[in-house]
């Protein structure tokens, strides 16, 4: 017996406790007319923790979320204990075609408040639709690497990279990704969050063998 639960102790402490992460941000991450399982959260969770890191991924994305609506919010979808947040959150302000100084200026401060709490951040980009024109769509994507670079942050470039430009890959209204759009941005995104988890976490990133 005492042979057993010595076994089972090392066990348990060969398993690293999981990098807790918030997905936080709009339908994009909340997984619009998806299951839960087939949510960008859940399918980036399953990808990391098949390539070995110990990870525990919440979605707190939110349908129809502005950035002002995520600053709103953003006190209380990340709780105490968490270690890392994505942050994709600008298509619906976008969308509306509103000021890209709004969204700058209420990203900032959700960046500000994560950062003060010391938790790790990753910043994912937006682009602009060309129906507001050239002069909007070079103000809007600038937001995202001037944020990285203010606050020393990883950034990737365009949340939707390979799945905008795909009608196979969206549901009927051409701007969501179905299950397989999912698969193509977690196909993208997670090499670039592991990159990020090891930077930041080191060994204790991965998942004992």
């Amino acid at each position: 017996l005492a042979c057993l639960v010595a076994l089972g102790a090392a066990s348990m402490a060969a398993e690293p406790r999981p990098i807790k992460i918030v997905a936080f941000g709009d339908s994009l991450t909340a997984g619009y007319e998806l299951p839960a399982t087939a949510a960008f959260p859940a399918v980036l969770e399953k990808r990391l923790r098949t390539d070995g890191y110990a990870v525990e991924i919440a979605n707190a994305g939110v349908s129809g979320d502005t950035t002002a609506g995520g600053l709103a919010r953003v006190d209380w979808s990340v709780p105490d204990g968490v270690d890392l947040v994505i942050v994709e959150l600008g298509a619906n302000d976008m969308l509306r075609g509103a000021p890209p100084a709004e969204a700058a200026r209420a990203l900032a401060e959700i960046l500000k408040r994560m950062q003060a709490r010391k938790i790790a951040v990753v910043l994912a980009g937006m682009r602009s639709i060309a129906n507001w024109g050239e002069a909007y769509a070079s103000e809007f994507q600038a937001i995202y690497p001037d944020l990285a670079s203010r606050f020393g942050v990883p950034l990737y470039p365009f949340f939707l990279q390979g799945v905008d430009v795909d009608r196979a890959l969206t549901l009927t209204d051409g701007m969501h990704p179905n299950a397989a759009g999912v698969e193509k941005i977690v196909a993208g995104f997670a090499p670039f969050l592991e990159a990020a988890l090891t930077e930041r976490f080191g060994a204790r990133a991965k998942i004992a063998n």
